[in-house]
Order: C-alpha cells, then sequence, then structure tokens
C-alpha cells in the first residue's frame, strides 16, 4: 500500500490551516471551561461566564457583522481552511447556539449553588413574601414608574432603534374596542440601565441570607399602569444584538478625525441587528420581532431564564464574599531604590525587567510622577491605546505640562471599544496643555511607548519604558504583561525616531533594535524564523518558542511549517485563535500549540529564538495577525541582558509545564485539557510565576 503524500504547504491548501472565526468560538469554549470548573471559587466561575457573554457580544459585533456584510455584498470567498463566507457564517451561529445553550446549564448549577451559599436571585414573582410585594411596588412607584416609557408599535409608529446590547420587554396585549371586535397590539418597554439590574430584597428571619428581584420582572408586574385598559396576553425579555464595527474614510484632513470618530460612535449604536435573544417559549413575540428586524431563523437565540448575562458581574461586588472569590498576592515593587538614589539612576546602572501583574504597574505611574515634577525633564512622550479611569496617568501628564516640560501623547481614538473614553481622555490632555496626535492615517497605534528626556551633567539622557500590555492600571492587575525599563542608547534612540517618524507622518526608517510594524516588523519576523531553519539544516540548536493572544497570518504560519520540516523544534503558546494546524505528518509533526487560560488574561507576547546556541528574546506589542504587521503601527524590541533573558526562559519553561491550567491544541482543532499525572507535581503557572 502506498503511503498519503505529505500535504503541500500552500495557501491554496485548506487541510493546513483551521478557520479564523470557528477558532474564535472555540476560544470562548475554553473560556467558558472555566466557568464550568468547580474548583473554582464559584463567584470566580459567574465571572467568566459573564466573560464568555461579552466575549461573544463582541465578537458578533464585529467579526460576525463582518461576515455578513460580505453576505449582503454578495462576496462568498473562501478563507484559509477553504470554507465560503457562507459556510463560516453557518457553522459559526450553529456552534453559537450549542454555546449559549451551555452557558444556561452552568448558569441554573451557579444559581444554585450562590442559593446554597445564601445569595439568591427570586425569578419567579410566584416566591416573593407579602411584604417583600409591597417592598417592590414602593421601589417601582418611587424609583421605575417616571423613567419607562411603553412603546406600542403600530403603522402610526414604526419599530424603535432600540440600543445596542439593551434588556427589553416585548409585550402582546389586547385592546377590547367594542364588544364584537377584539385588537391585537404589540408593545416594547426598555428596561432602563440607569437603574440596577437587581433590587435587593428585604432581609428574612435568616439575617446573612441575601435576595434579588430582577428590575424586569419588577417591570412585568405593574405592566397595567403602562398600559390602562389593556389586557396582557405575553411578557418576554428579548436582547438586540448590533453591528458595531466602525469604518470610515481616512484619507481626508487627518484633522476631522475626532470629529468623525464622535459620529461614528453614535452610529455604533443604530447599527443592523445581527442576533435576537429573545426568551425561550416567546412563539408568536419572537416572530414578530424576527420580523420586525429582518432576521433569519438562524440569528435568533432562545434564552431559558435571565438575559444578558453581563448584568450578573453586580453579584461580583458584593461584600462579605472574599470566600467566593480567587485570592491575589499583592505585587511586588518592579525597583528596591537604595535611600537617596532615583528611578533614573537605577535604570542607567541597569535594565529592569517587569512582569505583571506580579510585578506592581505601578512602577511606571512612579516614574512618571517623578518626571513630571522633576526640574532636569524637559520632554515626556508616550503612546495611549487603552487606559483605565482611575489611572494617574493623565493627571501626572498633564502637571508635566502645567510645569513646562514638552509633552506629547499619542492618543488611538480608534481603540476598538475604548474609543469613548480615549476621547475623553484626549480632551483632558490638550486642557492641560498637551500636545495631543490623534492617531496616523490608515493605521492603528497600538505599541506601547514612554520616552523621558532629562538632563544630567550638561547632556540629554533618554529613558524608555515599552512593553507589551497597555497602561492600564485596571486590566495589569489582571492581565499578564511583561515590560521594560531601559536607557539603552540604541534603544532609547530607535523609540525617539520612532516618535517622530509618528507625529511627522515621515516614512518609517530601518531601526537599530527595533522592529516596527507596518514596514519592517514581519519581515524581520519571518527572517528570524527563517535563520531558525537554516540552523536545523546546519544541525546547529534550533528552537522556537512563541507566547501569543493570536496566530492568524498566513506568511508566518507557513514558515512555522518549513521550519518544523526542517527539524526546529517549535512550542506555541497562544491563548486564543490558532489559524495553524499542529501534527500534521510531514508538516508541523514538530510543533505543539497550548493555550492557557485561567484566573490572569495571558497577554503577554513573547518570541524565544534559540539561534544556533545564541539564544535572542524579543517583546512585543503584536500578535502575529494580519491586522498587526499591516494596519497597525507596533514594536518589536529586544531584551539585551543575560539575566532577563534567563529570566524569561524560566517564564517560558514554567508556562510549558503547567499541567492544571494548559490545553493542548490537537490535530483535529480540538482541545485536550492537561491534568497532572499520579506521580507528578501539579504546575498552576499563573500562580507558580508569582515566584520567578
Amino acid at each position: 500500500m502506498t503511503a498519503n503524500p505529505p500535504e503541500k504547504i500552500e495557501l491554496g491548501n485548506p487541510n493546513i490551516f483551521f478557520d479564523r472565526e470557528l477558532s474564535w468560538v472555540d476560544f470562548n469554549f475554553r473560556v467558558l471551561e472555566e466557568a464550568q470548573n468547580t474548583g473554582n471559587p464559584l463567584l470566580e466561575r459567574l465571572k467568566f461566564l459573564c466573560i464568555t457573554e461579552n466575549n461573544l457580544d463582541e465578537f458578533f459585533m464585529v467579526r460576525v457583522a463582518g461576515l455578513l456584510n460580505l453576505k449582503t455584498a454578495g462576496v462568498d470567498e473562501r478563507s484559509l481552511n477553504g470554507k465560503r463566507t457562507s459556510e463560516i457564517i453557518s457553522e459559526v451561529y450553529e456552534k453559537v447556539s450549542g454555546f449559549v445553550k451551555t452557558q444556561y446549564e452552568i448558569l441554573s448549577d451557579i444559581l444554585h449553588e450562590l442559593s446554597e451559599n445564601k445569595i439568591k436571585i427570586v425569578q419567579d414573582p410566584k416566591d416573593l413574601r407579602g411584604e417583600d410585594i409591597q417592598f417592590v411596588k414602593n421601589y417601582y412607584k418611587r424609583e421605575v414608574s417616571s423613567i419607562l416609557t411603553p412603546l406600542a408599535i403600530d403603522p402610526s409608529h414604526p419599530f424603535p432603534h432600540l440600543l445596542n446590547r439593551t434588556l427589553n420587554l416585548g409585550i402582546t396585549l389586547y385592546s377590547d374596542e367594542d364588544k364584537n371586535k377584539i385588537k391585537e397590539l404589540f408593545a416594547i418597554v426598555q428596561v432602563p440601565n440607569v437603574l440596577p439590574r437587581f433590587l435587593q430584597l428585604p432581609a428574612t428571619s435568616d439575617p446573612d441570607e441575601r435576595r434579588y428581584f430582577p428590575l424586569e420582572e419588577i417591570i412585568k408586574l405593574h405592566l397595567s399602569d403602562l398600559f390602562y385598559g389593556m389586557d396582557v396576553k405575553q411578557i418576554h425579555t428579548f436582547k438586540i444584538v448590533r453591528d458595531a464595527d466602525i469604518s470610515f474614510n481616512e484619507e481626508q484632513n487627518i484633522g476631522d478625525l475626532l470629529t468623525k470618530m464622535k459620529n461614528e460612535l453614535k452610529n455604533r449604536m443604530w447599527g443592523e441587528a445581527i442576533r435576537l435573544d429573545v426568551h425561550s417559549g416567546a412563539g408568536h413575540i419572537k416572530d414578530i420581532l424576527k420580523g420586525l428586524l429582518e432576521l433569519e431563523d438562524y440569528q435568533v437565540m432562545e434564552i431559558p431564564t435571565l438575559l444578558n448575562l453581563n448584568d450578573l458581574m453586580f453579584f461580583q461586588g458584593l461584600d462579605k464574599t472574599g470566600h467566593l472569590k480567587f485570592t491575589y498576592p499583592k505585587p511586588k515593587s518592579g525597583f528596591n531604590l537604595k535611600k537617596g538614589e532615583s528611578i533614573f539612576q537605577e535604570i542607567r546602572k541597569t535594565d529592569h525587567l517587569l512582569h505583571h501583574p506580579y510585578e506592581s504597574f505601578r512602577s511606571i505611574e512612579d516614574m512618571l510622577k517623578i518626571a513630571s515634577q522633576d526640574p532636569k525633564v524637559l520632554a515626556i512622550k508616550m503612546t495611549l491605546y487603552r487606559t483605565s479611569g482611575d489611572s494617574p496617568i493623565i493627571q501626572y501628564l498633564g502637571e508635566a505640562a502645567e510645569n513646562g516640560k514638552q509633552v506629547t501623547v499619542l492618543v488611538e481614538l480608534k481603540a476598538r471599544f475604548d474609543e469613548e473614553r480615549n476621547i475623553r481622555w484626549a480632551q483632558k490632555l490638550e486642557d492641560f496643555g498637551v500636545h495631543v496626535v490623534y492617531g496616523v492615517v490608515g493605521l492603528k497605534i497600538h505599541c506601547k511607548m514612554l520616552l523621558i528626556v532629562r538632563r544630567e551633567d550638561d547632556k540629554l539622557n533618554r529613558y524608555v519604558h515599552l512593553g507589551t500590555g497597555n497602561y492600564n492600571s485596571t486590566t495589569a492587575r489582571f492581565y499578564t504583561d511583561v515590560s521594560l525599563f531601559t536607557a539603552e542608547p540604541e534603544i532609547t534612540e530607535d523609540v525617539a525616531i520612532l516618535f517622530n517618524t509618528i507625529t511627522s507622518s515621515g516614512k518609517m526608517p530601518k531601526l537599530t533594535q527595533i522592529y516596527a510594524a507596518p514596514t519592517f516588523l514581519k519581515e524581520g519576523f519571518l527572517n528570524l524564523i527563517q535563520r531558525e531553519t537554516e540552523n536545523a539544516r546546519a544541525k546547529k540548536p534550533a528552537r522556537v518558542i512563541f507566547k501569543m493572544n493570536s496566530l492568524v497570518d498566513p506568511d508566518v504560519i507557513m514558515k512555522l511549517y518549513e521550519a518544523s520540516q526542517a527539524g526546529v523544534k517549535i512550542d506555541l503558546i497562544i491563548r486564543g485563535i490558532c489559524c495553524l494546524r499542529p501534527g500534521i505528518k510531514g508538516v508541523s509533526e514538530n510543533i505543539r500549540v497550548r493555550s492557557i487560560i485561567g484566573r490572569y488574561l495571558e497577554h503577554s507576547r513573547i518570541y524565544f529564538f534559540q539561534n544556533g546556541g545564541k539564544n535572542e528574546v524579543y517583546l512585543a506589542s503584536a500578535d502575529c495577525m494580519p491586522r498587526n504587521f499591516q494596519r497597525r503601527i507596533e514594536v518589536m524590541f529586544p531584551i539585551l541582558q543575560d539575566k532577563h533573558k534567563k529570566r524569561i526562559d524560566k517564564i517560558l519553561d514554567l508556562l510549558l509545564r503547567d499541567n492544571t491550567q494548559a490545553r493542548v491544541l490537537e490535530s483535529d482543532g480540538s482541545y485536550t485539557r492537561l491534568f497532572p499525572g499520579e506521580d507528578d507535581p501539579a504546575v498552576n503557572s499563573q500562580i507558580d510565576l508569582a515566584e520567578i
């Protein structure tokens, strides 16, 4: 019998790729496993469940919306794995339907366990006690009734523009206009998102028990106040998910970008409906909504209980629930300064590598605070892609400008779903006197860079911070990222050139130490993989370890296949999407792929090349995706000092030994969760990394 020939490494071969969108759904299933995992604390399981809902909505608002727009335009192109757009749409909705079913099975278990822990959501009004009913009635009259607006739907009142992802009630009513004719009406009441979703009910005989009643159920109990003289037949909650991707022509005066973005943010709330979530058993109401929204059957998700699982994050904020949550160690200080020594002196002596959240993000904030007040600091330049509401970074940048320093901040207005927040911060910075640059035409500024210029001994010295994550103190507590403080002349010179190139809209030059997108990063990255391939062919040590969020770029995937064929050992730690298919005979037998999902969101991008025994390590703001290489300004920067290379080696080694939170990608696309063997110690990298 003749053996099957090995697969060809070419773009037209669908057998060597996974589809991007379907791979993303698989990723969200892995997050859902953490909600199902009874080894996790109860409120953490609930949080994971909420995260899957938020992930899913954003996926639909951008990626699925894009597929549907292609379908509407008559474009039925094939993806990397050979599936047409129409086939992918069908498979996505089918997989998501099963996903939603699993979500609510898990929710049922979690709600039951919450009740056992004396936190109860009362969903059926029949379970209300007499004093509860009066309490709810008083609350309705005092806080709710004045806000509500009943909206009848008929020829003179067309279907209203209901906001994206908001909760609504669909209602069918009967109006007895005369004794011989009964007319059915359809109406909508928006559940106001300005009020808490859950109302705490009066205490019971058990003082430790806490009970909550959903706002939509409060409204249902009082519909007669809104529809006087009508009889209610059916009431069901529903949610509309809309196309929320922002796109506009940037090839115009860049000064108009802020105005354009503000206008587009308004449009986002009214995009075309792409999914309808409605209560199971809605029947007639479901059909009415489906028709009004012009949706197909497959675009309707029937939900058995509470809609909008995101709102359940409310319970994370309850007091006296520490036993139901993870415990997090206090982050270590990034700098241990000697008395009288400044942070700038410390950085001049040696580079500092920080691993967040194990080491405090506050070191970055402290550096900015010191720089804003230091009379020797002349200039500060910084990129802001996403920042947090409680971060003092904006304040320190503003104070620096008020203290007479040259402060330039590159604010990316197109940071998806953070656009509105970035606009607010940008305008606040301008009020301080900061020079704000609003992005670059056709590109997103995704790199994470901070440059401080300081006069020392009659010369100017530069200090730089570069990172894999955003300047966001909130996410820095829960995202794993790596960042570098350095005064190394070649790196600081590269960063200074890069800032000037961005603000001047100049042509991107080739830098000495840093690879920058969109011009040189991909080429450099492919060359580094190619070098490992050539080393393997020459029988030199050759190994690649990449840690990233997503691997989609087909050119990188094919380079990795070629490296695998040459004998390069390749380990990929990819949290989310992976379009590479490992374990294909003759193609990817030397490639192993794992995903780690746990209490922290794995966000760092680390790229290790063995280089014939002369190890090279790079950190980056970029994943291996076409958008990062072609449509963003990104940086990949080297770790030059041996002590920091060795530390990253330890980090990668621990991630590759994880046998509690890791899942291994099989060649058929499934993920197998790892468990320690009988004689093997359990390795949870997200906990154990605190010691490295």
